[in-house]
């Protein structure tokens, strides 16, 4: 059974180290469309040996940016992934059996993790994310740093699994929590967002519970407890940030 064309939409900023292995793993796709925001390095080489439709603009935050590629789609079923991401096995034939009888208007991928020098155990639960979906019935939401398509219609999860590079080392991810943090100050401020203290003392525990215990991190030894560790962090930085924003009036 044929399925409708699928366009593959990806944005990048000096991705060389993982670019071949996200577009190797989007070949299947009838277009691969790239919006590159300044690149100096060998991204753009390697969009070109991948016959990808190339396209620049200065970088508008990460909502603005991704919505942009998007509308440079041909075809109304997109695949968006990030430069670090890339579509694993059994992936493929997932994307093309379901959207050969669509159920839905968009579809979340189990993503799997790198964790500074390890992946993760494959008995953790999976970050799922909204990453197939017909792009008439979709846009990027306004959330600052963790923006993804908003659906009207339904939305299912799909077994087509993908993995993500993320940060090569601890430092990076701490600078990454860093930027996003302080990016979603003024996203809380305008929420209205209460119990601030409270939140600040208690919610990095829940945060480290939750991803050390309940997705099973403590399966990925010191490098899940680390990362764990590191994302209560965040939890913390982003109310102490609030917090201290207000002081500041």
């Amino acid at each position: 059974m044929s399925r409708p064309p699928l366009s593959a939409v990806v944005t990048t900023l000096n991705n060389a180290a993982t670019l071949d292995e996200c577009l190797s793993s989007l070949a299947f796709c009838e277009e691969i469309v790239l919006l590159d925001s300044g690149s100096t390095d060998a991204t753009l080489a390697i969009a070109q040996r991948h016959r990808a439709c190339v396209h620049a603009q200065p970088f508008a935050g990460y909502s603005a940016q991704k919505q942009a590629a998007i509308d440079l789609a041909r075809h109304d079923w997109v695949l968006l992934l990030d430069a670090d991401e890339a579509l694993v096995d059994p992936a493929r034939a997932a994307i093309e059996r379901e959207l050969s009888a669509p159920r839905a208007e968009g579809y979340r991928l189990p993503r799997r993790e790198w964790l500074f020098w390890r992946w993760v155990h494959p008995a953790c639960v999976p970050n799922w994310q909204l990453r197939l979906f017909r792009r008439s019935c979709a846009r990027m939401n306004d959330v600052p740093v963790h923006a993804e398509p908003a659906v009207a219609g339904r939305v299912r999860d799909l077994r087509a699994p993908l993995r993500h590079h993320g940060e090569a080392d601890i430092a990076a991810r701490v600078d990454k929590i860093n930027r996003y943090s302080t990016g979603m100050v003024a996203h809380k401020r305008e929420r209205g967002t209460r119990f601030v203290g409270v939140r600040m003392v208690f919610y990095p525990w829940v945060a480290f519970a939750r991803m050390y215990f309940v997705k099973r991190y403590f399966l990925n030894g010191w490098a899940g407890f680390t990362a764990a560790r590191v994302h209560a962090f965040y939890a913390f930085l982003k109310y102490a940030k609030l917090h201290e924003a207000r002081r500041r009036g």
